[in-house]
């Protein structure tokens, strides 16, 4: 009996999809940060500290995405609120990057990648594990 339990609780193919796709959004935020940081020393004193925060904000959206990640795969419902509204962010942004300043080679796989993983979050085997009621403590 228990292990129909443990296998209700075990996360859906969509959502460990979502996961990956989450994984390496967070490392290139990792990637982008080292560039930024490794060509910071090059710059005047205060693109110096302009690149610096910019790796910052990087790595603290890295770290946003890394703990969203890991509370979905623990099947937290509280998870996915987060995670969409910063792929919901990244829309614009990444159709400015594609299409406005004609970079699609990185404009367009984090458009594809925020829609997959909105699209994936919303699928039904995810929906019925996450959209579940928390019992009241």
């Amino acid at each position: 009996m228990e292990e129909d339990g443990d296998a209700e609780l075990r996360p859906p193919r969509p959502l460990l999809i979502a996961c990956a796709i989450l994984g390496l959004e967070v490392l290139g935020l990792l990637v982008v940060a080292g560039f930024v940081i490794a060509n910071a020393g090059g710059a005047a004193h205060d693109n110096v500290l302009r690149a610096l925060l910019g790796a910052a904000f990087a790595l603290g959206g890295a770290a946003a995405l890394a703990l969203c990640t890991r509370g979905l795969l623990r099947l937290r419902p509280a998870a996915r609120t987060p995670v969409v509204v910063l792929q919901l962010l990244v829309l614009p942004v990444a159709y400015t990057i594609a299409f406005q300043a004609d970079h699609a080679a990185y404009g367009g796989p984090m458009l594809v990648a925020a829609l997959a993983v909105i699209y994936l979050l919303f699928t039904p085997p995810v929906r019925a594990v996450l959209d579940r009621e928390e019992p009241v403590r």
